[in-house]
C-alpha cells in the first residue's frame, strides 16, 4: 500500500517538516499495523530555487496519482495547496485520512467566543 502525505510546508524549515513528517509516518504505521506500508518520498528537498508554488503543486499531484490512501496531517484544511490534494484524492477515489485539531481548535474557539457575547 502506497500513502501519500499533505502537509502545509509554507513558512517552515525543512527541520520543521521532517519531524512533522516523521510524526505522520509513526501514526500512519501504527494505524496500518502492517510492514506493508510504502511512504511515497514527497518532500521535495533540492527543488529549482525560482520554483513557484504552482510548480510544487503539480509535482505532488504526480506523487499522489501513484498512492493509496492519502493522508493530510493537521492544518491542512487551512493551505491552499493542502486543499487542492484533498479535493483531487477525494475526486479520483483515493482513500483519505485527515488531522483534524486545528479545525476543532477553531470551531471551539469560535463557539466560545460567541457564547461570551
Amino acid at each position: 500500500m502506497k500513502i501519500f502525505i499533505s502537509q502545509p510546508m509554507k513558512d517552515k524549515t525543512d527541520k520543521q517538516i521532517l519531524e512533522e513528517r516523521n510524526r505522520a509516518i509513526e501514526t500512519i504505521k501504527q494505524k496500518f499495523n502492517t510492514t506493508d506500508v510504502e511512504i511515497i518520498n514527497s518532500f521535495m528537498q533540492g527543488a529549482p530555487h525560482d520554483a513557484k508554488p504552482l510548480w510544487f503543486l503539480g509535482k505532488s499531484l504526480q506523487f499522489l496519482s501513484d498512492a493509496d490512501v492519502a493522508y493530510f496531517v493537521k492544518g491542512w484544511n487551512d493551505y491552499r495547496g493542502c486543499k487542492i490534494e484533498h479535493t483531487c484524492a477525494k475526486e479520483y477515489n483515493i482513500e483519505t485520512i485527515e488531522e483534524w485539531l486545528n479545525c476543532h481548535l477553531n470551531i471551539f474557539y469560535t463557539l466560545k467566543v460567541y457564547l461570551l457575547m
